[in-house]
């Protein structure tokens, strides 16, 4: 019996994860293991975080061999990237275990909550997650939390709450949120990415729409300025809560300290509430405190405690997260690997007191490169000095005849110069060789790109 989705997780003795290392399903591990079900797993190599959870005594596999498979297993839970020519899975079905992807397995443990909050978005889910998650956490919701980035306030990526309340980074990667069942669904924004499985915006806005409309949903909560909004709030069977310009939530005189750290003025149905101030960088972080805001106020928060909280928030890992100094110049690293992320971060960097920029960009995938070559030339030729590395496949192969050197050229053909480099030692030595105290030095990219930045600051 494979893929069954009417199992009762709390029966099962045995689950194995394909794939444990990955930010999402080592949080399921520790679940099923909180939960007293024996736990094991494989990925490809070792990691901080399958260390983490051998720590905890959980057995990890390094390389995907049918060996790993065995008899007494009652699940096998795999990632959307595992193909169907896998060792292990192909075992698991030969020897008639059941096999779930991980969404589906993540959906069935959000059946058995109360309240769960889905935060969706082609852009901002990390760090929206892990502030609603910083606000809930100092009240009584005392929530399970799984955010898709390091974040210090629970020690990793997973919090495990004792009451029947969770707080979820929602994906839209081949339309794994579908499988989810939030009371409150969360959408940040809806722009073109994960082009390698939607046809166009048209698909992403569709299944946008399927996951408002999700059985079970009370409560909605989207940003204004998404276009035709109004196709997700018109004729809703839920409530719904809108934030942005001309939503219910909304922020003015927005003005940056030399940290580009905003404050603003929010209103409430167009009446000034409080002035607020971020311990985050950037304008994009005031529309993520918004959605933030809409949300607990929609659980009973007190203003006092959000004007309390929010300036302590100071993000996940690798979102404009200051590493250190190199000759005096300040490094940053930066998540960003898509041309609205790459706006934003860039529009930070503005606001940032430095004197040269140099950014180092490492693009995300072969069909992402691709398909907005056009969208990451003009959004990085707003850099003072621009430094490609090699395009980092993640889950492809490289069949698809583009380079970081066809964007240096997209760039070029802008009137702005940009350099390609093979390799992260000679990014490295350049920057060692080129900036001085002042500057700054931003990474940028959801590959490894951060090792350069570890590196300066060694």
């Amino acid at each position: 019996m494979n893929s069954d989705t009417q199992i009762d997780i709390l029966k099962l003795k045995h689950i194995h994860f394909m794939g444990i290392g990955g930010v999402s399903m080592s949080g399921l591990a520790q679940i099923a293991k909180n939960q007293g079900i024996t736990v094991t797993g494989s990925d490809i190599a070792e990691s901080e975080l399958t260390k983490k959870l051998e720590d905890e005594g959980i057995k990890v596999f390094y390389g995907q061999k049918a060996s790993n498979i065995s008899k007494d297993m009652d699940l096998v839970v795999y990632t959307a990237a595992i193909g169907p020519d896998n060792e292990e899975l192909g075992k698991a079905r030969e020897l008639n275990i059941n096999t779930m992807v991980r969404a589906d397995y993540l959906g069935l443990l959000m059946k058995m909550a109360n309240n769960v909050i889905c935060i969706s978005g082609t852009d901002g889910k990390t760090t929206t997650t892990a502030m609603i998650s910083h606000i809930m956490l100092e009240t009584d919701f005392d929530p399970t939390v799984m955010v898709g980035g390091m974040y210090d306030k629970i020690g990793g990526n997973l919090r495990i709450g004792k009451s029947s309340n969770m707080i979820v980074e929602s994906c839209e990667y081949k339309d794994s949120f579908l499988s989810f069942f939030p009371t409150t669904a969360v959408i940040l924004n809806i722009r073109e990415d994960h082009l390698d499985y939607f046809k166009d915006i048209n698909h992403i806005r569709r299944s946008f729409k399927a996951f408002a409309d999700k059985k079970g949903v009370k409560t909605l909560v989207i940003c204004n300025e998404i276009d035709n909004v109004s196709d997700f709030t018109k004729d809703a069977s839920y409530s719904v809560i809108t934030y942005g310009k001309g939503g219910k939530y909304e922020a003015c005189d927005i003005t940056f300290d030399e940290f580009a750290r905003p404050s603003y003025t929010l209103l409430e149905d167009g009446k000034e509430v409080t002035r607020l101030t971020l311990g985050v960088t950037g304008e994009h972080n005031v529309t993520n405190s918004l959605a933030a805001i809409a949300v607990c106020r929609n659980y009973g928060v007190s203003y006092e405690l959000i004007e309390k909280l929010l300036p302590s928030f100071h993000g996940t890992d690798r979102r404009f997260q200051i590493l250190g100094e190199c000759n005096g110049a300040t490094v940053i690293d930066d998540y960003a690997h898509n041309p609205d992320e790459i706006r934003a971060s860039l529009k930070t960097l503005s606001k940032f007191k430095h004197n040269d920029s140099y950014v180092v960009f490492q693009p995300h995938t072969y069909t992402r490169t691709k398909s907005l070559l056009k969208e990451f030339a003009k959004e990085l030729s707003n850099a003072d000095h621009i430094i490609l590395a090699k395009i980092y496949p993640a889950r492809e192969k490289d069949i698809y005849n583009i380079s970081s050197q066809d964007l240096a050229d997209e760039i070029m053909a802008l009137g702005k110069s940009s350099i390609y480099m093979e390799t992260f030692e000679e990014i490295e030595k350049y920057l060692k060789n080129s900036c001085s105290h002042g500057d700054v030095i931003l990474t940028m990219g959801a590959g490894d790109v951060v090792n350069i930045a570890k590196d300066l600051i060694k």
